[in-house]
């Protein structure tokens, strides 16, 4: 991997580490020795070609997929050996966006986004009410709360999706392609979501993406994955990346050079 200067950036806390880590499938490791960290409060975006490991690693870290070799520690829980009890702590740190929203159909949105909270606590109804309004605040769809997923937008539906990741306040949020499928209007407006969220909650932020105006707009620094090396090729402020790296893999995916990545 390319060694690349960083723009600075205050690192409170170290809230993910990835050491030595093997992915993959049915004793195929996908990605090999995997090291990097992510630190409170920053956005790290997960980049690369298609078939490169990036949901992958999204489903490792969110401890859907047990690695091969290495450990993985998120949230100051070590979620390696796949333990019942650990991976519930560390789940209770976590909200995901699925690439989807994955709305349930049959619940309103104020339904969908009360269902962790009505589900896995023991809060009042009165006091989960008051909580989903103000993550419908939050996300902008203030009086939506009472619609069907079927009559919002995609772009609202990833918001609402959102708010439903966000509802048990979260140390840590991972989104799945949160801008794929959306006009450049209404992805700008998902990045200037991501913007103001982490920099009022200071939520730290995984996002995997492959939406180069997202990646430039959003993120503190990115890693990207190679499927043919099997791994990171580079971790740094992507336009850092963009302006420095000599890697031919990272200049074709930062200047949109086909035929260089796969």
């Amino acid at each position: 991997m390319e060694p690349i200067s960083e723009t600075s950036l205050v690192t409170p806390a170290e809230i993910i580490r990835v050491e030595g880590v093997d992915l993959g499938y049915g004793g195929h490791a996908l990605l090999q020795d995997l090291c990097f960290s992510v630190y409170s409060g920053e956005i790290i975006t997960i980049l690369g070609g298609s078939g490169c490991g990036k949901s992958t690693l999204l489903k490792a870290l969110v401890g859907l997929l047990p690695v091969m070799k290495g450990r993985v520690v998120v949230g100051g829980e070590d979620i390696t050996d796949q333990d019942p009890e650990t991976l519930t702590r560390a789940r209770r740190k976590m909200g995901v966006l699925f690439q989807s929203g994955a709305l349930l159909g049959s619940l309103t949105l104020a339904e969908n986004v009360a269902l962790p909270l009505r589900e896995f606590s023991t809060l009042p109804a009165e006091f989960i009410d008051a909580v989903v309004g103000f993550k419908l605040n939050q996300v902008h769809l203030t009086n939506y709360d009472h619609y069907m997923p079927a009559e919002l937008s995609g772009g609202m539906r990833k918001r609402a999706g959102l708010a439903r990741a966000m509802v048990a306040d979260p140390e840590i949020l991972f989104f799945d392609e949160p801008t794929a499928g959306l006009d450049p209007i209404t992805a700008a407006e998902m990045d200037q979501l991501i913007l103001q969220l982490n920099a009022s909650l200071g939520t730290t932020m995984v996002v995997v993406t492959h939406e180069l105006t997202s990646i430039l707009a959003i993120s503190h620094r990115s890693i990207m994955l190679d499927r043919e090396r099997h791994g990171i090729v580079a971790i740094g402020a992507p336009r850092v990346l963009q302006t420095e790296s000599t890697d031919p893999l990272v200049q074709a995916f930062f200047k949109r050079q086909p035929g260089v990545i796969g």
